[in-house]
């Protein structure tokens, strides 16, 4: 089971326990918006538990798409780290490259001819 929460100020949490690196990946495409492949080859299952700030890089967690308003946070609270940097405290990085990608080509276009 995922759970994603809003922490606090703008802080969001993602737990997936008993999740692969695979599955992880997967959450992670939804939050950047972008594609992520598992390049690691390690296998099982792990509780991930990830707390980061919501920002230009996680679309998926703005609502419609829109700058989200960032809200006054305590002077004491430190601020959420980005989505990359709490990546990289479970010991994993995201790279950007270059990859196999499904496109579909249109050859031609023409107007539909009356019966």
């Amino acid at each position: 089971m995922v759970l994603i929460r809003q922490g606090t100020g703008s802080t969001l949490a993602l737990q997936a326990p008993g999740t692969s690196l695979d599955g992880f990946t997967k959450l992670l495409y939804l939050a950047v918006d972008r594609p992520v492949i598992d390049q690691t080859g390690i296998q099982g299952l792990f509780d991930f538990h990830l707390e980061f700030a919501q920002e230009q890089a996680t679309p998926a967690f703005r609502p419609g798409g829109e700058p989200l308003p960032r809200p006054a946070e305590p002077a004491d609270e430190p601020a959420a780290p980005s989505i990359f940097t709490a990546i990289q405290q479970l010991g994993l990085k995201l790279e950007p490259a270059k990859g196999p990608r499904e496109f579909l080509v249109v050859d031609s276009v023409a107007r539909p001819t009356g019966n």
